[in-house]
């Protein structure tokens, strides 16, 4: 199995038990091993008294991009720190898309981090996220020791 088809997987099985993301309208849009893409349309009930989206969500989208980037080795990996900035609102109607990275990944530890972006291409947020491996993997791969 390659690393793009191990990153493809992890993704596949990790997204059908995601009903926060899902159920938010989240679609991903391309993984690859310590990268996911993630876009979410702006709907009316995500906005705040300030008619701009809430940003609770737009921090969901990021945290989930970089869920799905720090998840793609077919190791299972959760969240250990995240914080966030928000630059500039979401606006309502408009597709935001958070694109995640891998800056390091040594041991069970991870760093990546998210730009979230608005249609027209300016920075809505920037992101951080921190990792940590834990036990078990997304599916089982022949010579694991899963």
């Amino acid at each position: 199995m390659t690393p793009q088809e191990r990153a493809e997987k992890s993704t596949e099985i990790m997204f059908a038990a995601d009903r926060a993301s899902s159920s938010l309208g989240m679609r991903i849009e391309a993984v690859a091993p310590g990268q996911a893409t993630l876009s979410m349309k702006v709907r009316a009930e995500m906005l705040n008294g300030h008619h701009i989206c809430h940003g609770g969500y737009i921090f969901t989208l990021a945290d989930s991009a970089f869920a799905f980037a720090c998840n793609s080795y077919n190791q299972l990996v959760v969240a250990q720190q995240n914080q966030i900035t928000f630059l500039s609102p979401g606006r309502a109607d408009e597709v935001l898309t958070a694109r995640a990275v891998e800056t390091s990944r040594t041991g069970r530890s991870g760093i990546y981090d998210v730009t979230v972006t608005g249609e027209d291409g300016r920075t809505v947020a920037l992101f951080r996220g921190l990792s940590r491996s834990v036990k078990g993997q997304h599916f089982p791969e022949e010579g694991s020791q899963e």
